[in-house]
């Protein structure tokens, strides 16, 4: 993607700020944020000649005065947290749902060329039937899922209503430099790495068998790029299309830190989903085949931990 102005919503965050950097060399980018969760740090690196920064929240601001002149909004902007979604729907509801809903009414008066909205493999809860495809009914178990459920329905209408092009990415496990660790609602693999580095033991929950679909945020990035300029709109996978048990990352970690640490095992967690895995054959038509190795961006990741410890 070149010479375009595109606008990122919560791109001061973990996947947002992936978005911005790879765009920041060829394009005028602007971020929304409230800095919630999102922080100016994670692109410090960046030109920021070629970058605006509005710092509000979605539900207030004036998005058609921002959104004039520009050619794709990628939508990040969101509470991204389950416990947070279980303890207090409202806000997430405001937040993902209205939130939403304003971006794409901005959106269709702005004749934005494109609106790709990031969601989740969350819609579809817990469920035996693996891989995961798009046609899965969907079965949100969190306030959380529900309202990314509801985000892609309002992408949906208004594709077909209005004529504006939309894209919802449902997102597997997404890991990489610059997530939090610390956070609440920290993925597996900063965890262990943050544990790990300080030779602290990690905590397995369960046996170790259960299993994810890791992807990079790099690929995730690239996911993003493709569907904002394929001529396709609807609702698309994006994972690795292969599973690693929790056992198996352990390892994988362990070996790439040279460590031989052992996991501390504990009990399994109610309501934690036992597999998961992404069937993206969908996701081949608007060009996505995930690049890479994944040893090699754990690796990544990893040194990224390091650098930033």
């Amino acid at each position: 993607m070149k010479n375009k102005k595109v606008i990122v919503t919560g791109g001061l965050g973990f996947i947002g700020s992936h978005i911005v950097e790879r765009l920041n060399d060829n394009n005028e980018v602007l971020i929304i944020d409230d800095q919630s969760t999102g922080k100016i740090e994670n692109i410090k690196h960046l030109d920021f000649s070629k970058i605006d920064t509005t710092l509000g929240d979605i539900t207030k601001i004036n998005l058609e005065e921002i959104f004039e002149g520009t050619d794709y909004v990628f939508h990040h902007a969101a509470k991204i947290s389950v416990p947070e979604s279980l303890e207090d729907p409202l806000t997430s509801n405001e937040v993902n749902i209205t939130g939403t809903l304003k971006i794409l009414e901005a959106a269709k008066n702005m004749d934005i060329k494109k609106v790709v909205l990031a969601s989740s493999s969350a819609v579809y809860g817990d469920t035996e039937s693996l891989p995961l495809n798009e046609e899965n009914p969907l079965n949100p178990l969190s306030p959380y899922a529900a309202t990314k459920a509801a985000g892609e329905l309002y992408c949906n209408v208004f594709s077909k209503a209005y004529g504006l092009p939309t894209v919802a990415l449902r997102y597997f496990n997404v890991f990489g430099p610059r997530q939090d660790p610390n956070s609440q609602y920290a993925a597996v693999i900063p965890q262990f790495i943050d544990k790990m580095l300080k030779d602290k033991r990690p905590i397995i929950y369960g046996d170790g068998k259960q299993s994810r679909d890791f992807i990079s945020v790099k690929q995730i990035v690239d996911a993003n790029i493709l569907a904002a300029e394929s001529k396709e709109n609807g609702t698309f996978n994006i994972g690795l299309g292969k599973s690693t048990t929790i056992n198996q990352l352990f390892e994988i970690i362990n070996d790439v830190i040279g460590k031989d640490m052992e996991p501390i095992y504990e009990k399994e967690r109610p309501g934690d989903i036992k597999h998961s895995l992404a069937d993206i054959q969908k996701a081949k038509s608007i060009g996505f085949e995930p690049k890479g190795d994944f040893k090699d961006y754990l690796k990544e990741t990893v040194e990224w931990f390091i650098e930033n410890s």
